[in-house]
């Protein structure tokens, strides 16, 4: 089975959304860097919660697109969890520590996708 980053990227934001993530946004990076297609920024309001988004992204992804993430980041610390897909890269963040690494900014010029969810 052979899943589209934006594919894998559809699929890990709708088991974030499930799980009750914030603020989730996909940028479409092609074009803009060599290092991935997407990032996928959401947020949890609490560690815990943190953890459960990142779980279930993480068996959501392996059971529909039979992939599995190259590491993850960050487990340890619980404000910032770097997931890496390598052409996708979810970074699941507390709130503050998102205001605080602003990625959507730092990628200002890159166009967003429209998740629907």
């Amino acid at each position: 089975m052979s899943v589209t980053p934006l594919e894998l990227s559809r699929i890990a934001a709708a088991a974030a959304d499930e799980k009750k993530a914030d603020d989730i946004v996909l940028i479409d990076l092609t074009g803009q860097t060599d290092v991935c297609d997407y990032f996928l920024i959401l947020s949890a309001s609490n560690p815990r919660l943190l953890d459960a988004i990142v779980d279930e992204v993480e068996e959501k992804v392996r059971i529909n697109c039979d992939e599995r993430p190259l590491s993850i980041e960050g487990r340890d610390e619980r404000s910032w969890i770097l997931m890496d897909y390598g052409s996708v890269v979810i970074h699941a963040f507390l709130p503050e520590t998102r205001d605080f690494y602003r990625l959507e900014r730092l990628w200002g010029d890159a166009p967003l996708v429209d998740l629907g969810l």
